[in-house]
C-alpha cells in the first residue's frame, strides 16, 4: 500500500474511534437501574416521597383492634421549593410504576409492624397495601401520594375498652409530620378523675380524634398511648396498659376486698357460735339441725354489704339462672359502667364467668360446671 492509502486508512480509524468514544457515555446515562426516578438518590429537580412538604399519618382504629393506616405525602407546588413540573414528574412516575413504590413502602412499614409486635407481644401483620395519587388545585396546588394499608391487631381490646399506641412506641415524628388517631362513633377517650388517658398530651384533640405534631412532641418509650371506652365513660376509672400512669383505685379495691373478707369472716364466726349454744341466728332465726339458721332469718346468705364486688356479681348471676346482660348488672347494683366493666373483666380473667356479645350488648354467664 502506498503512502496515500496509509493516510486514508488512518483518517478512517480516527473517525471510528471518535464516534465510539462519544457514544459510550450516552449508553451509560440511558440506564437508570430499573428504579423509578423518585426512589433513586435523584438528580436535580427530582422529588422523592421523603421530600414532601408535610406527611400525615392517619390511623383509624376499629372496634376489633385492627387499624386502617393512611400515609399522605403532601407536596405544595407553585411556590419556591416545589415547582408544578417537578410534582407532575413525580405523579407520572408513581402512576407508571406503582408496584415499585408499593414494594418500598411495604418493606418500610413491615419493619415498623414487626417492631410493634415485639413491643406488645401481640401477633400483628400488614395487608392490602396500595399507593395512589391525587391532585388538589384550590385554594392552593397540593399533590398527594397516599399509601394505605391494614394493620391487624394494632390495638388491644378488652370487652368495651381499647388501648392503642404501644405498637408505635418510640415512633419518630419529623417537624413536618403529624400522627393522628381516630376511632368509631360511640367511643371516647377514657378519663380517670378528670384526667384524659392520653400520653403524651396531644397537640390537638376533638371528640373523635387526637393529633400529635412532630414540631411539638417527641415520643419516648411507651408513647404514644391512648385508652378508649365505649359509650362515654369520662367519669370512670381507666385501666392502663403496662407502663401507663399509676392508678390509685387498685389500692382502694384491695382495701375494700380486705374489709369484705373480714366482715364475712366475722359473720360466719358469729353464726357458728349461735348454732353451738342453741341461741337464735344473726337475724333472730332458729338454729336448724345442720347448724344453719332459720331460712326466714337469712335465706340469701351474707348481706350484700359484706360481699366483695365479684361475689355480688356471682350472686346476681345465680339468682338470674346463670345468665344476665352486663347492662342489667349496672342497673341492679347501681354501679357505673366502668366499675362494672372492671369487675366483670377480673371475673373473666379468673374463669369465674364467661362473656359474649349479643348484638351490641355484653352477656355474662356462669361456666357450665358452675351452673351445675
Amino acid at each position: 500500500m502506498d503512502a496515500r492509502g496509509l493516510r486514508a486508512l488512518s483518517v478512517v480509524l480516527v473517525v471510528v474511534c471518535s464516534v465510539v468514544a462519544a457514544a459510550a457515555p450516552v449508553g451509560v446515562a440511558a440506564d437508570p437501574g430499573g428504579r423509578p426516578a423518585a426512589l433513586q438518590d435523584g438528580g436535580e429537580g427530582e422529588l422523592a416521597l421523603e421530600d414532601a412538604d408535610r406527611i400525615v399519618v392517619d390511623v383509624f382504629i376499629a372496634e376489633n383492634g385492627s387499624a386502617l393506616v393512611t400515609v399522605d405525602y403532601q407536596f405544595r407546588y407553585g411556590e419556591e421549593d416545589t415547582s408544578e413540573a417537578a410534582w407532575e414528574r413525580l405523579q407520572s412516575d408513581v402512576e407508571s410504576d406503582t408496584g415499585a413504590y408499593a414494594d418500598a413502602e411495604r418493606a418500610k412499614w413491615n419493619d415498623t409492624v414487626a417492631d410493634g409486635a415485639n413491643e406488645t407481644g401481640q401477633n400483628m401483620s400488614l395487608s392490602n397495601l396500595s399507593v395512589a395519587t391525587e391532585n388538589q388545585t384550590a385554594p392552593q396546588g397540593i399533590g398527594h401520594v397516599e399509601v394505605s394499608f391494614r394493620w391487624e391487631s394494632f390495638a388491644a381490646v378488652e370487652i368495651n375498652q381499647i388501648t392503642a399506641g404501644p405498637a408505635l412506641s418510640g415512633f419518630t415524628l419529623d417537624d413536618d409530620t403529624r400522627l393522628q388517631f381516630r376511632w368509631p362513633e360511640g367511643y371516647s377517650i377514657y378519663e380517670n378523675e378528670g384526667e384524659p388517658q392520653i400520653d403524651p398530651a396531644p397537640s390537638n384533640r376533638t371528640d373523635d380524634m387526637v393529633i400529635w405534631r412532630g414540631s411539638e412532641v417527641d415520643f419516648s418509650a411507651q408513647q404514644p398511648w391512648a385508652v378508649l371506652i365505649e359509650d362515654g365513660g369520662s367519669n370512670a376509672t381507666a385501666t392502663p396498659p403496662n407502663g401507663g400512669p399509676p392508678m390509685p383505685w387498685t389500692i382502694v379495691v384491695l382495701a375494700l376486698a380486705l374489709l369484705a373478707a373480714v366482715g364475712v369472716g366475722g359473720w360466719l364466726l358469729g353464726r357458728e357460735r349461735a348454732a353451738g349454744d342453741g341461741s337464735d341466728g344473726a337475724a333472730g332465726g332458729t338454729a336448724q339441725p345442720d347448724g344453719s339458721t332459720d331460712p326466714a332469718s337469712n335465706a340469701d346468705g351474707p348481706p350484700p354489704e359484706l360481699l366483695s364486688n365479684e361475689e355480688r356479681v356471682l350472686r346476681l348471676l345465680e339468682e338470674r339462672g346463670g345468665r344476665i346482660k352486663q347492662q342489667a348488672v349496672v342497673s341492679e347494683l347501681g354501679w357505673t359502667e366502668a366499675k362494672t366493666s372492671q369487675v366483670v373483666g377480673d371475673l373473666r380473667e379468673d374463669d369465674e364467668i364467661e362473656v359474649f356479645r349479643i348484638g351490641r350488648e355484653n352477656v355474662l354467664a356462669l361456666p357450665e360446671e358452675r351452673e351445675e
